[in-house]
């Protein structure tokens, strides 16, 4: 699904514009395998964005220029992807009719769903097929607002890119997850992508998303409970969060107060995702969720996987989606490890010709 495009392109870039970073995606498919021919990380500086709002545009279209050229991408076209409160997911059922006629009376349906003006949000939809009862369809909608999509545009188009696909996030992850892992037709599985101040949360049932919603809060809480814990720089609470360890000090020692931190973020992280993972639960009760797979940065964080299984008694597994994906020989093995998680929303965006 795509809420905004202008054509389409031989390659696209995947472009994942996110609170704490920019990362930069180019993938090449030859005989049905993927390549990462490219991939660059660019930070952006705390609170350039918050909750969703570019509070700092010159910094981030400074940041999308480093990550392109740091990869050494050329491709100008990219596709990228939005969440937060102002993207709206819903899927509702639909008395049967073709796409054109959908494509006319769309815009009435959506607006009993949309807790926005219909006039101020830009509308996608996809039927989803072999859903539904008798005489009816269920149908995926999606609506972002109009001045989020023009703040990642004129941000893509002042660094030099032309956007020719925006997404939404959960859906990117989505198609990043498919493209590295085999799921059978009956299979539930909850996809959690944890960046720096949303959690995307995608519930993928018989191969479509059946669940989605994102949620406001991230990593970027741990660093922040870890910088007023310790009176540390943000860059050093960075490095305390994933499990490393500050300057100077003796590997095997984790301050007392860090993990104090970590413990009462985790639980406060936790708690909102699993809200959600039981609201689906109660309203779907003849899908039970399999499996977790949790991806983004925040995935990184130290423990946070153990302690969601723990939780949930679901089994908890952190996402690679670079499982199926070839890396050029020029690309650096150690910088991919560490980045990994971070890439599902730029590999699955980097993809999306494909179905295109």
């Amino acid at each position: 699904m795509q809420l905004f495009s202008m054509g389409k392109s031989k390659s696209i870039v995947g472009l994942d514009i996110g609170s704490s970073s920019v990362k930069a995606v180019e993938c090449a498919v030859r005989n049905k395998r993927v390549e990462l021919m490219h991939v660059g990380v660019a930070p952006i500086p705390p609170e350039a964005i918050v909750q969703g709002a570019f509070l700092n545009s010159g910094a981030i279209v400074e940041a999308i220029r480093e990550a392109i050229d740091s990869a050494g991408i050329k491709t100008r076209q990219v596709a990228t992807a939005v969440s937060g409160h102002s993207v709206i997911v819903k899927k509702i059922s639909l008395p049967s009719m073709t796409r054109e006629e959908l494509d006319e009376s769309i815009r009435w349906e959506a607006e009993q769903y949309i807790p926005f003006d219909i006039n101020e949000v830009n509308l996608d939809f996809q039927i989803l097929q072999g859903a539904g009862l008798e005489g009816q369809m269920d149908v995926l909608l999606v609506a972002a607002k109009k001045d989020l999509i023009d703040d990642y545009v004129h941000v893509i188009t002042d660094a030099g890119l032309q956007p020719v696909v925006i997404d939404v996030a959960a859906f990117a992850v989505e198609n990043a997850f498919e493209a590295n892992y085999d799921l059978k037709g009956d299979d539930v599985v909850a996809l959690v992508n944890i960046g720096s101040q949303v959690v995307n949360i995608n519930i993928v049932s018989g191969g479509a998303p059946a669940f989605t919603r994102d949620v406001s809060i991230g990593g970027a809480a741990y660093t922040e409970e870890i910088q007023k814990a310790l009176s540390v720089s943000w860059d050093e609470a960075e490095r305390m969060k994933i499990g490393g360890r500050g300057e100077g000090e003796a590997q095997d020692v984790v301050p007392q107060e860090v993990e104090e931190a970590m413990r009462t973020v985790t639980d406060t992280v936790l708690g909102e995702i699993t809200r959600s993972l039981d609201f689906f639960a109660a309203t779907a009760a003849e899908s039970r969720i399999g499996k977790v797979f949790l991806s983004g940065g925040g995935a990184r964080v130290s423990g946070l996987d153990a302690a969601f299984q723990q939780k949930t008694n679901l089994p908890v597994e952190r996402m690679n989606p670079l499982a199926r994906v070839s890396p050029a020989s020029r690309l650096d093995e150690e910088f991919l490890r560490e980045i990994a998680p971070s890439l599902g929303v730029g590999i699955g965006l980097a993809l999306r010709r494909m179905d295109d």
